[in-house]
């Protein structure tokens, strides 16, 4: 393996290793202040959008730029966010942990979100798991299967009405990203590559590819995102078989990446949340990051 391969896997092995970590003893670093109308956001989680607006899940909760870029705390929970997706018909699903002093148990399970994070429901699996990546497959119908990875028990899980789980594969993984195509076929991102399910998870092959990849997005069947630790966006039109870059996301350490669609690229970094509207070649800072001393 050449040094820059090497960098690549040190880089891919040190997220890994904070993702399955939880943040639930860090009381946070930003400059988020309790009004929400904080300068910065930290410790990033997850980025959404519905309808044009922007939503960036954090460890102190679900935030969206207010008219001068600021960041504004969406609704009244400041929870430690971790997995978290919005889906095709709007509906926020995610996990984590609850804020400090919180009466809940430690590991939110699956909650639910229908007015785009003012309230929250709980779904399943209170007090049992802690999902650090969830995501349905784009464009499906409103009963799609959603699967969550289970940094918990180092296991994905399938369900097909957000209730009932079923255990699926067990691997360690960052992210995972399921097509938009084939609801049965999945992807993870492990230490070893980009590893592919076409049995709902329950099963992974090899790396199709040896190219390290952080964060994946699925956002059409010829629209498949990736960034690896770098920063660099790359894409696939072959599910993951073969990579092309496209671009570099600004800021170095990717924490976050959702592709709306095949031109709308949400990417959060070491110092913003980013925007392309032209599929990952360019993109502009919407929301300021700063990062504490984890790395996050």
């Amino acid at each position: 393996m050449n040094k820059h391969r090497t960098a690549w896997a040190a880089s891919a092995l040190l997220a890994l290793s904070l993702a399955l970590t939880s943040c639930g003893s860090d009381t946070g670093s930003g400059s988020d202040t309790g009004d929400g109308s904080a300068g910065a956001l930290s410790h990033i989680h997850g980025v959404g959008a519905f309808q044009g607006t922007l939503y960036v899940a954090t460890h102190n909760g679900v935030y969206t730029p207010g008219p001068d870029g600021r960041p504004v705390l969406v609704g009244t929970r400041r929870d430690d966010f971790m997995g978290f997706t919005v889906t095709t018909r709007g509906s926020f699903l995610a996990s984590g942990h609850p804020a400090p002093g919180g009466d809940g148990p430690a590991d939110l399970g699956l909650i639910e979100s229908t007015d785009r994070g003012a309230t929250w429901t709980t779904r399943s699996l209170a007090g049992e798991v802690d999902f650090h990546a969830l995501d349905t497959a784009a464009g499906a119908a409103a009963d799609s299967t959603v699967y969550g990875y289970d940094a918990t028990n180092g296991r994905l899980r399938a369900s097909a009405d957000g209730v009932t789980w079923e255990d699926r594969a067990e691997l360690r993984a960052l992210d995972i990203a399921a097509s938009p195509a084939a609801p049965g076929t999945v992807l993870a991102t492990t230490e070893r590559g980009v590893v592919r399910s076409t049995d709902g998870g329950r099963t992974f092959g090899a790396p199709a590819s040896p190219r390290l990849v952080a964060y994946v997005s699925w956002a059409a069947p010829d629209a498949l995102f990736g960034v690896d630790p770098q920063g660099v966006l790359l894409r696939s039109t072959d599910a993951g078989g073969t990579w092309s870059r496209v671009g570099t996301v600004p800021g170095g350490a990717p924490q976050a990446l959702t592709a709306v669609d095949s031109r709308r690229v949400l990417a959060a970094t070491r110092d913003g949340v980013y925007e392309s509207a032209d599929g990952g070649r360019t993109f502009v800072r919407r929301m300021a990051v700063t990062t504490g001393g984890d790395g996050h």
